[in-house]
C-alpha cells in the first residue's frame, strides 16, 4: 500500500504533551477523546496521540528534578517491547498493551496514536534480552554510540537484519494493538548527538526500517518524525520513508517562536504534497503547561493565536492541539472549527509566500480543484501597522477591484485600485478569500 493513502490530508488531532509531558494516563487521554467526538470530530479532528514515555513506572514524579528519571522502571514483554505502565493505563494490565484504550478510541469514531523513541530500550540490551524473528539479541542489535541526548531509555538500532527484525516485531505489536499513528522522537534531527554533530540525519536508516515495518504490518499507520528542524537538503527522504517531519525544535506559546515559523515555512512550502506534510509542531492553544508545574492559559494573545492558526492552515501543516480539551474555551473552539480556514488544509490548495520582512508576510494559495484563491496578510511588527499586496502580485491577472471575504469573521469588502490593503493590530492578519471574474 503506498504511504501517501494514510494521510490524503493533513493529519488532525490531540497530544497529549502540552498539557501533561510525561504523565498522562487512561482516564485523561478516554475524557479528551469524548470530547474530541463530541465538538470536533465533524470538522476533521480525529487522532488521539499519547505521548511520550507511556511505559515508564512514576513518570513524572520527580519533575522538579528530571523530566525523564534516569534509570526508572521500565515496563516490557520478554521481547524487549515497551508496553504501557499498566499504573497509569489499567486496561493494558496482563500484556495487552494499547488495544482495550484504542478499542475505546475507536469505538467514538476516531483514530489511536502513540509516541515512541527511536530504537531499543538500553535495559533490554544491557541484560541481553531476546528480540521476536531474530537469533541475535537486543544487545547485538543496538548501537550504544547512538544515544538521545535528553532522554536516557533507548540505544539507536544498527543498520541489521536483527535491527530490522525488532522494529517489525515492534510494528506487529502496535497494529495487533490498533495504532493508526507513530510519532518517533529523535529520529528527524539528531544534531545533538556525540560523536555524530557532523551527521544530523545519522538515523536516516532507521527511519527507513520504521517504514519498511509499516509497510510489513498490515495496517496503514501514519508515520511523524520528530523533532526538528528537518534538513531541507533531505526533503527527498523524509517525503520518501514519511508522513510528517518536524521543521522546527519544540514550538511553544512565544512570539519568538512564532515569528519565526514565516521563515521556516517559506523554506518548505514546495514540500507539501499528499500524504507528505512539513510539520510546524503542535498549536499551544487554551490550557497547557500542568505535566511541567506550569498550568496556564496560553501565553499567545488571541491575533497570535489566530495568526498561528491561519499561517498553519494556509501552510497545510498537520494540526496537533496541545491543549486540555476538556477545559476548553468558547473562543479557542472557535479557531479549530472554521470551516472555511480549515479548508485551505489539503494539498490541492497550493501556498506561497510572495512577501516577507522583520515588520509584515503576505501568502497566497490557489486550491487546485476549486479554483479559489486566497490571500493573507500578517503584521509582525510590535505596533498597529498597514500591510498591502497587490492583486497582481497573488499571480492571477486582474482587469477590475476583486470582493474579498474574511474567513475569519465572514464580513465583505473590496480591493482598492487593484490593491488590498489592512490595518493590523501588532502580530494580527487577515485572510481573505478573493473572488475573481
Amino acid at each position: 500500500m503506498n504511504k501517501n493513502s494514510f494521510a490524503k490530508v493533513p493529519p488532525m488531532g490531540w497530544n497529549s504533551y502540552d498539557y501533561y509531558d510525561t504523565a498522562v494516563n487512561e482516564e485523561q487521554v478516554k475524557k479528551n477523546a469524548d470530547y474530541m467526538a463530541a465538538h470536533l470530530k465533524e470538522y476533521g479532528w480525529e487522532y488521539i496521540v499519547v505521548d511520550i514515555q507511556w511505559y515508564a513506572h512514576k513518570a513524572g514524579s520527580k519533575r522538579e528534578q528530571f523530566q525523564y528519571i534516569p534509570f526508572s522502571g521500565l515496563e516490557m514483554d520478554e521481547y524487549s517491547r515497551l508496553l504501557p505502565d499498566p499504573e497509569r493505563f489499567p486496561s493494558s494490565a496482563g500484556q495487552k498493551g494499547f488495544a482495550p484504550l484504542a478499542n475505546y478510541v475507536h469505538s467514538l469514531g476516531l483514530k489511536f496514536g502513540i509516541h515512541i523513541m527511536r530504537g531499543i530500550p538500553r535495559i533490554a540490551a544491557q541484560d541481553h534480552m531476546k528480540i521476536k524473528g531474530s537469533e541475535v539479541t537486543a544487545d547485538m542489535a543496538a548501537n550504544p554510540y547512538s544515544i538521545c541526548p535528553w532522554n536516557p531509555d533507548m540505544y539507536g538500532l544498527n543498520h541489521s537484519p536483527a535491527g530490522q527484525a525488532y522494529y517489525d516485531s515492534l510494528l506487529e505489536l502496535y497494529a495487533s494493538w490498533g495504532v493508526d499513528f507513530i510519532k518517533c522522537d529523535d529520529i528527524c534531527n539528531t544534531c545533538n548527538q556525540s560523536p555524530h554533530r557532523e551527521n544530523q540525519y545519522n538515523a536516516a536508516h532507521e527511519v527507513e526500517m520504521l517504514a519498511n515495518a509499516i509497510k510489513r504490518c498490515g495496517r496503514p499507520i501514519v508515520f511523524s518524525l520528530s523533532p526538528g528542524p528537518a534538513l531541507i537538503d533531505r526533503a527527498w527522504h523524509y517525503e520518501k520513508y514519511a508522513n510528517m517531519w518536524r521543521i522546527t525544535d519544540d514550538f511553544w506559546d512565544d512570539w519568538k517562536y512564532l515569528k519565526d515559523m514565516f521563515r521556516r515555512c517559506e523554506l518548505w512550502q514546495t514540500q507539501v504534497s499528499e500524504g507528505c506534510y512539513p510539520d510546524c509542531d503542535m498549536l499551544p492553544l487554551g490550557w497547557i503547561g500542568k505535566g511541567f508545574g506550569k498550568e496556564r492559559m496560553t501565553g499567545f494573545t488571541r491575533e497570535e493565536q489566530r495568526t498561528m492558526m491561519t499561517l498553519w492552515c494556509l501552510f497545510g501543516s498537520p494540526l496537533m492541539l496541545g491543549a486540555e480539551m476538556t477545559k476548553m474555551d468558547d473562543w479557542t473552539l472557535s479557531l479549530l472549527t472554521n470551516r472555511k480556514v480549515l479548508a485551505l488544509l489539503p494539498p490541492s490548495c497550493r501556498p506561497r509566500q510572495i512577501f516577507l520582512d522583520e515588520d509584515k508576510a503576505v501568502w497566497t494559495a490557489c486550491d487546485e480543484k476549486e479554483g479559489t484563491l486566497y490571500t493573507a496578510l500578517f503584521n509582525l511588527s510590535d505596533e498597529t501597522a498597514c500591510v498591502s499586496v497587490g492583486l497582481d502580485d497573488l499571480g492571477k491577472e486582474f482587469e477590475e477591484d476583486a470582493a474579498l471575504t474574511d474567513l475569519w469573521d465572514g464580513t465583505s469588502s473590496r480591493s482598492e485600485n487593484l490593491e488590498i490593503r489592512a490595518i493590523l493590530p501588532a502580530h494580527g492578519c487577515v485572510l481573505y478569500q478573493v473572488l475573481i471574474k
